[in-house]
């Protein structure tokens, strides 16, 4: 069967940074097509939904009380003996701030990209991209039970971590085991308040509590919460040893004593630094899908719907030169990593170092930052007042200083 339909642009994913790419692109003239292969965007979540501020104003969206389940006033780090240090949401890093309803969210983007102009269909797969002369030239969709072809001056690969896209244009997208997190979540309910529980996002840092990762409870109301583990997969020597780890945890703290789930999703994450290449010719990928997600947090909300932004806009003079070419494409390559390289490699590398730490020196760090009065949150940031009080501790880090 022939090609039925020819867009300028078809983005494969409806998550936020295929969302933004597809907005940003049909509101600068492309003729764009947005598919989801589930039936239902934004759902099921597959997230801890927290997100700094700052990106609706740096992506243009529109603050709506909505898709905000609470607002937090911060972070609270804790060490593995209990001693914790609590620091400003402005200051607090990519992922603290409003804790989504990701559902409402995902669906509040996909909406932005319709009213911008673009097509969006769900329950249609991608099962192969379409080639000519060396470029992308379109991608092959199974919709309902209909198996048919659809011509695109540029593909856009936004379909995740796992992303098949990627794979298919020959994008090298493998992933070592230690640069993947086994996650797994609960939605909590009936927890008991404490003086910091909903106001805080938390994270429990530990070798006992979760090896190579940590546990966060980020609040969704006054009495409910996302509740999840990450642990590296090369600590995990069969999967259930996550839920293992994450009950332990929970057992243990008395504000968890009469809660309820409702519900409970497991996944993966990437740990890993940013792909050495994103473009092709007529393929592009963002967000999860170009490893873009923060290796220290886990966290790729943000950085998804600014990269989605950037490659929206160079798609959209793109369809003004009828040039999709890898070259033609750098300007996206090179403003993604303009914002986001430098930082996504340093907390690679921070990352690998905390691997190596015991829950001593974890104890240690907490303390220093209890004590810094440290204004913003940075890898950097952290090992300066590191270095002040325990100099012993930053000699392995030196590099990232």
């Amino acid at each position: 069967m022939g090609s039925v339909e020819r867009y300028d642009v078809v983005v494969v994913g409806a998550g936020p940074a295929g969302s933004l790419t597809a907005r940003y692109a049909a509101a600068g003239g492309a003729r764009t097509l947005l598919i989801e292969k589930r039936q239902e965007i934004g759902s099921p979540v597959r997230c801890g939904e927290g997100i700094a501020r700052h990106f609706l104003d740096e992506c243009d969206i529109r603050f709506d009380t909505k898709w905000v389940a609470q607002e937090v006033s911060g972070a609270k780090v804790v060490s593995p003996n209990g001693s914790f240090f609590k620091i400003d949401e402005r200051y607090a890093g990519n992922e603290v701030g409003l804790v989504l309803e990701r559902d409402a969210f995902d669906k509040a983007l996909a909406k932005d990209a319709a009213k911008a102009g673009a097509d969006i269909w769900v329950k249609a797969t991608a099962v192969g991209l379409l080639r000519e002369d060396g470029m992308v030239k379109g991608v092959r969709v199974k919709r309902l039970d209909e198996e048919f072809n659809i011509a695109a001056g540029a593909v856009v690969g936004a379909d995740g971590f796992e992303s098949q896209v990627g794979r298919w244009a020959g994008i090298k997208t493998l992933l070592k085991a230690g640069d993947i997190t086994g996650t797994l979540q609960y939605r909590l309910t009936n927890i008991d308040p404490d003086p910091d529980f909903p106001r805080y996002c938390e994270f429990y840092l530990g070798n006992e509590v979760a090896p190579a990762g940590y546990v966060w409870v980020f609040p969704k109301d006054e009495s409910t919460a996302n509740v999840g583990i990450g642990v590296s997969l090369t600590r995990l020597r069969n999967k259930m040893d996550i839920k293992v780890y994450l009950d332990r945890w929970i057992a243990k703290d008395p504000r968890f004593k009469r809660a309820q789930f409702l519900d409970m999703v497991t996944g993966g994450v990437s740990t890993s630094p940013p792909l050495p290449e994103t473009t092709g010719n007529g393929i592009a990928l963002v967000g999860d899908a170009a490893r873009m997600i923060d290796p220290i947090t886990g966290g790729g909300i943000g950085n998804g719907c600014r990269a989605g932004r950037i490659l929206g806009e160079v798609l959209a003079r793109c369809t003004e030169t009828g040039d999709f070419s890898k070259a033609a494409l750098q300007t996206y390559e090179k403003g993604w990593r303009a914002v986001l390289e430098e930082q996504l490699w340093r907390n690679w590398m921070a990352k690998n170092k905390l691997c190596t730490l015991t829950d001593e020196t974890f104890d240690k760090i907490i303390d220093t930052l209890q004590h810094a009065n440290l204004a913003k949150l940075s890898v950097h940031r952290i090992l300066l007042a590191i270095k002040e009080r325990h100099p012993e501790l930053v000699k392995e880090f030196e590099d990232l200083i």
